[in-house]
C-alpha cells in the first residue's frame, strides 16, 4: 500500500497535530512515528533498526526541549543557529543532549555551529566547509556532516545539483575535522506522492554511485531525507535519518514563511 502523506502547511494541521504539552504527548507521539517507520520498512524489506528519527524543536520553548528530553529524545533538530545556540546555553545542565543544525548556514555563524553542535546536515559550499573547519580547529572539535543535494530542481530551495556533488565530495578531504556521513535533501512539495518519491530515489542513486568512488576519510551511509508529511516515503526509498517535528511536537502557531522570511522551503514543515 503507499505510503500517505500531508502536505498542508503548519498553520492548517493543528487537528492532525495538537501541540504535545507533557511528556507522555510526546512519547505517544514518538511511539506512533516509530510505528509508521516500522511499517514502512516491512514494505520495504528493511530493518527499522536502520532509520533514526531527528526530533526537530525549532521554534519550541525550552520547556518543551526539556520535555523531549525527558521522554527520551537526546538529539534534537534546530533550522536557525542563533536560536539553536540559545537554547545550547540555557540547556547545559543536560550535558547528553546533543544538537544537529538542519538549516542553512552563513559563513559568519559557523562558529556557533562549530561551539555547540554535534551535526550540520545542509553543507552545501566549500565557504562554510572552510568556515567549520577553521572555527572547529580553534575549538579542538569535529562535525558530522551531511552535504544537501537540491533533488526538486528548484531555485528556491538551497542545495547543490545533483551533478555538482562528485566533485565537492571530492574535495572535502581537505577538511579534516569535517566527518562526512552522507547526503540531505528537501523533497518537492507536492501531493503527488510519485513526484515526492522521485526526489528520495534521486537521492539514494547519487549516494549509491558516489560511494563507489567515494575518498578516503569519507563516508555516505547515511540519507538523510523525509519529514512529518512524507517520512514514510522516504523510508521505503532508504532514508536513514527522518526529520521530524510536526507529528511529535505538534502544529507550530504560525506558517512556515515566519520561521524562513523571504527564504525557500515555505511550507515544508519537518
Amino acid at each position: 500500500m503507499p505510503a500517505s502523506f500531508d502536505t498542508r502547511t503548519s498553520h492548517e494541521q493543528h487537528g492532525r497535530y495538537p501541540e504535545a504539552s507533557t511528556v507522555e504527548d510526546i512519547q505517544r507521539n514518538m511511539a506512533m512515528v516509530r510505528t509508521r517507520i516500522e511499517s514502512a520498512c516491512q514494505r520495504a524489506g528493511r530493518d527499522r533498526e536502520t532509520v533514526r528519527i531527528l526530533p526537530v524543536s525549532k521554534t519550541k520553548p525550552e520547556s518543551r526541549l526539556r520535555l523531549a528530553h525527558a521522554a527520551g529524545c537526546h538529539m534534537l533538530g534546530e533550522n536557525k543557529v542563533q536560536e539553536a545556540y540559545c537554547k545550547w546555553e540555557a540547556m547545559q545542565d543536560l550535558p547528553d543532549l546533543q544538537w544537529s543544525v538542519i538549516g542553512h548556514l552563513q559563513t559568519n555563524k559557523a562558529k556557533l555551529v562549530a561551539r555547540f553542535a554535534s551535526e550540520f546536515q545542509a553543507l552545501d559550499s566549500l565557504r562554510v566547509a572552510e568556515a567549520l573547519e577553521r572555527r572547529l580547529q580553534v575549538e579542538g572539535r569535529v562535525l558530522d556532516v551531511f552535504v544537501q543535494v537540491n533533488t526538486s530542481g528548484e531555485a528556491s530551495k538551497y542545495g547543490l545539483t545533483p551533478e555538482e556533488v562528485p566533485t565537492f565530495i571530492r574535495a572535502l578531504p581537505a577538511f579534516s575535522a569535517l566527518r562526512v556521513r552522507g547526503l540531505m535533501t528537501l523533497a518537492l512539495f507536492s501531493s503527488e506522492a510519485e513526484r515526492v518519491r522521485q526526489c528520495f530515489g534521486l537521492l539514494r542513486s547519487l549516494r549509491d554511485r558516489l560511494r563507489q568512488s567515494a575518498p578516503a576519510g569519507v563516508t555516505l551511509d547515511e540519507l538523510s531525507m523525509g519529514m512529518s508529511g512524507d517520512f514514510e516515503i522516504a523510508v521505503e526509498e532508504g532514508a536513514t535519518v527522518v526529520r521530524v517535528g510536526l507529528a511529535i511536537f505538534g502544529a507550530r502557531q504560525l506558517p512556515d514563511s515566519h520561521y524562513w522570511p523571504g527564504g525557500p522551503n515555505i511550507g515544508k514543515s519537518p
